[in-house]
């Protein structure tokens, strides 16, 4: 936390996370998950002050190496050949370098021939990719990333370090990185198409979702990213369902807990792509909490999260006519749901669909209509 700043409701945040927060359409405190009667933020002076007299008083944050120091490690790297303990001595000085500061990393990605160097070695050490997992979010890396890993080699067995990486590196900041990596050489719709059909990636990152393992939520976030982002094609899709992502999302999106709100969000992104296929809708009204949970994040998450929610149930209920679907979102108060999300919205494609919604959860198609809470009689849905 570089910059403590507190919301309405008292709880205090770093002010370049919440501003990002806040700017992806959220309007709730993500401790609280209150809503927000003002999106303004005061600085937290006191937190400051303490940060403050913490940095100075730290030595240890400031690891003692130069720009110099820095290009002769690369220069020991790229000559190391065959001398693998050395090589590995000199990314772990890289990987502590580039961990320590935004500054840092980016002194590292000014080095000519950094990225190319360490990209040579990803096939050695999971220390390479951390180091590039570490720089990727930085100017114009994922452009050299993009060219050195798809376009140069155009082999998926160039992936495959990666793989490797994801299924038997025993640190989880190393599979972190290894997906953020992939994540960001996925920028356009081949080269998408290009990570997803290496050999072996899609089922062990399901692996990664599907096994327990200690605090996962940062690696299962970036995960889901990556999934978002391959699953371009209705192959892929079909894929996923197969290898039983629909239970995994269902598991999130009914989780009630704070934490979980940024795996929802991304987990609804996804029940949307997967609800484009016969098999992705076919798993979703199967599963016996999906729609439940679907229904219950309705107006608990970001606004494009909330859209995605509504798309699921627009195209399961309306479109598809999946009765069963359609029942369980009225059992689970999904009438109320829809017409508070309709309430909220202007004209526009969302209030569209929220209006069929109800009109389909109403039509007493064999449903029964839920009885609308007081509180929510004066909504009118036509």
């Amino acid at each position: 936390m570089k910059s403590p700043v507190s919301l309405t409701t008292g709880v205090t945040y770093d002010r370049s996370s919440i501003q990002k927060w806040l700017e992806t359409g959220h309007d709730t405190c993500p401790a609280t998950m209150q809503i927000l009667p003002s999106k303004d933020f005061v600085p937290n002076l006191t937190l400051l002050r303490l940060i403050n007299l913490w940095n100075q008083s730290s030595s240890t944050r400031r690891p003692a190496a130069s720009e110099d120091q820095v290009r002769v490690w690369i220069h020991k790297i790229r000559s190391a050949g065959e001398r693998k303990e050395e090589c590995l001595s000199f990314l772990s000085h890289l990987v502590e370098f580039a961990g320590c500061s935004d500054y840092n990393r980016r002194v590292l990605v000014g080095i000519e021939g950094f990225v190319e160097t360490v990209v040579g070695k990803i096939g050695e050490s999971e220390m390479a990719v951390r180091v590039l997992g570490l720089v990727s979010g930085e100017n114009g890396v994922k452009e050299k990333l993009h060219r050195l890993l798809i376009l140069q080699s155009g082999d998926r067995n160039r992936l495959s370090p990666l793989t490797s990486t994801l299924r038997e590196a025993e640190n989880s900041s190393s599979k972190i990185e290894a997906v953020r990596i992939l994540d960001s050489i996925s920028i356009d719709n081949e080269s998408k198409r290009f990570v997803a059909e290496t050999e072996d990636l899609v089922p062990v990152l399901l692996s990664l979702l599907l096994r327990p393992g200690p605090d996962p939520n940062h690696l299962h976030a970036a995960v889901l990213s990556l999934l978002i982002s391959i699953a371009v094609t209705r192959s892929v899709r079909i894929r996923l369902v197969e290898l039983g992502l629909v239970g995994f999302l269902s598991r999130t999106v009914s989780d009630r807990s704070a934490a979980a709100v940024p795996l929802a969000e991304k987990s609804l992104k996804l029940l949307s792509l997967l609800s484009t296929c016969p098999e992705g809708r076919a798993a979703i009204s199967g599963d016996p909490n999906c729609v439940g949970g679907i229904v219950e994040r309705l107006m608990k998450v970001s606004k494009p999260a909330t859209e995605d929610a509504v798309a699921v149930l627009w195209g399961m209920c309306c479109l598809f006519k999946d009765g069963t679907v359609a029942e369980k979102a009225v059992r689970n108060h999904g009438v109320t749901k829809v017409l508070l999300v309709m309430q909220s919205e202007g004209e526009g494609n969302v209030r569209s669909m929220c209006r069929e919604l109800v009109k389909a959860l109403s039509s007493g198609d064999g449903f029964v209509v839920e009885s609308y809470d007081t509180k929510t009689t004066h909504i009118m849905p036509y």
